[in-house]
């Protein structure tokens, strides 16, 4: 499946990342991607990333007022998916022909 944002829009991800020292005394650096489905994403997996979308930077902020608003669910009339070919299963195809419509699998 290809599945991106409509009118190929600039986006981010919402995520989680941290720094904290484990029992052994190491540090250990961990990052998370924050995911919910939205309605063009139920019929093909439960899980997608938060999709943020801004256009000005977020910086760092931990003030949950101003976090929160950003985790809404990311409109499904903005993303479009459709089948491709399976040459995208191959890391070695890189080609355009990937992100064609495969239109022997219907959707």
């Amino acid at each position: 499946m290809l599945i991106r944002v409509k009118h190929g829009e600039l986006f981010g991800f919402a995520g989680l990342w941290d720094t904290w020292k484990k029992p052994d005394g190491t540090m250990l650096e961990s990052f998370t991607i924050a995911t919910t489905p939205n309605e063009i994403m139920r019929g093909i997996h439960d899980r997608m990333p938060v999709i943020i979308q801004r256009k000005e930077p977020l910086g760092s902020t931990r003030h949950r007022n101003h976090v929160l608003p950003l985790l809404a669910l990311y409109p499904s009339e903005l993303m479009e998916a459709y089948p491709v070919s399976p040459l995208v299963n191959l890391p070695a195809n890189d080609g355009k022909e990937c992100a064609e419509r495969d239109a022997g699998t219907s959707f």
